[in-house]
């Protein structure tokens, strides 16, 4: 059995930005423009008025700030409020492969890699812009990459199962260095047009190499144990995919794109991770004291500071549990990956952490690591 070690991680991130202000002012022109429409069936009580949004609601209720995304024009146009993304031809890279050759690169760099020593590509993220063939295929070829290569999606969770995945066959000697890719184009399954959800997601793409540790070329991180789980639950759901034509009552149906009763997340969903963590904790015969960081998926500020209480027993000291969707907003699988290669470098050989992602299914993935 070998050890497994992570290398290596990367960011791409796009280079349009939406600020709250932004949005509030294109989310309200909307609402103004349905309440003018319906105005009729408004005043009969057989629809409901949309009320506006705020920059201080946003932040109350997330703790976002702004969010990049890969198309912001047509986002922010009231007429259409989604992205506008051209067609490709079949000989061109698709969008979730160009993403990921940016985040590769650089994750292969810090590890001292080439592609041509990769046998085996993941890409794990929430939607993938096609069934068949894979986007990991694609990005394997793109890349001049080895071995074989697979899709997955495991919603938000996607990137920490694709590291167990990864470890378990770098344990097991199947595969020697491995890439785990998210490609997450949220803002294409975001309803913008809900009050509720419209600042919720951004768009961004993470990679991290997982390779033996005996091969690691420079400081790593030794992945001592990995824990996945999943219960199925309605509260988080997209039915939007292949059958949509196959069904004729789903033509522009609100469930078409991300939903989610939050009241009833947040309630369930908290300690469903708290006590995976615990649990995960002491199955590899660690502690909470043992942490120096948590890396968390980042969905909701409030919540990741609910889970870092809880798993620590105490409120986190100040990079104990960074938060960057302030920045990012929720990006899916991509999070806590962001937050791990971004808040990493500082700790010591020796020091200790978990990556953490959970969502929809509901799922949620951990990866107990050590600085060496």
């Amino acid at each position: 059995m070998h050890q497994p070690a992570i290398t290596g991680s990367g960011v791409f991130t796009p280079s349009q930005i939406i600020t709250n202000d932004e949005l509030v002012v294109a989310f309200n022109a909307y609402a103004d423009k349905f309440n003018a429409e319906n105005a009729e069936a408004i005043a009969a009580g057989e629809t409901e008025a949309l009320s506006h949004s705020s920059a201080e609601f946003i932040l109350s209720a997330s703790g976002i700030e702004q969010r990049y995304v890969m198309e912001k024009e047509s986002i922010l146009n009231p007429d259409i409020m989604f992205p506008k993304l051209r067609s490709r031809q079949d000989s061109e890279p698709g969008i979730m492969a160009e993403m990921a050759m940016d985040a590769c690169a650089k994750a292969l760099a810090q590890a001292g890699r080439t592609a041509g020593e990769v046998d085996l590509v993941i890409c794990a993220a929430s939607n993938h812009e096609r069934a068949y063939p894979a986007i990991a295929v694609e990005i394997q070829d793109l890349l001049g990459a080895g071995g074989f290569a697979f899709d997955m999606n495991v919603a938000c969770s996607s990137a920490t199962f694709g590291l167990q995945a990864a470890a378990d066959m770098i344990r097991a000697g199947s595969v020697k260095c491995a890439l785990v890719v998210n490609p997450e184009i949220c803002s294409g399954h975001l309803e913008w047009r809900d009050r509720d959800c419209h600042f919720i997601f951004g768009d961004v793409c993470t990679a991290t190499v997982i390779e033996r540790a005996e091969a690691a070329k420079g400081a790593h991180f030794l992945v001592h144990s990995t824990k996945c789980a999943t219960q199925f639950s309605n509260n988080i759901r997209n039915n939007n995919g292949y059958l949509r034509r196959s069904h004729t009552d789903m033509e522009d149906r609100r469930d078409m794109q991300f939903m989610q009763n939050g009241r009833k997340v947040f309630k369930e969903v908290l300690p469903l991770v708290v006590n995976h963590i615990q649990g995960h904790l002491t199955e590899a015969g660690a502690s909470a004291d043992d942490l120096k960081r948590l890396w968390l998926h980042q969905a909701n500020k409030s919540m990741n500071d609910f889970i870092g209480r809880k798993v620590l027993g105490r409120v986190p000291e100040d990079g104990e549990q960074p938060n960057i969707l302030q920045d990012y907003a929720n990006t899916s699988s991509a999070g806590s990956i962001i937050a791990f290669s971004k808040f990493s470098d500082d700790l010591q050989p020796g020091d200790k952490g978990v990556i953490c992602s959970f969502g929809a299914g509901y799922s949620v993935g951990s990866v107990l690591v050590e600085r060496a």
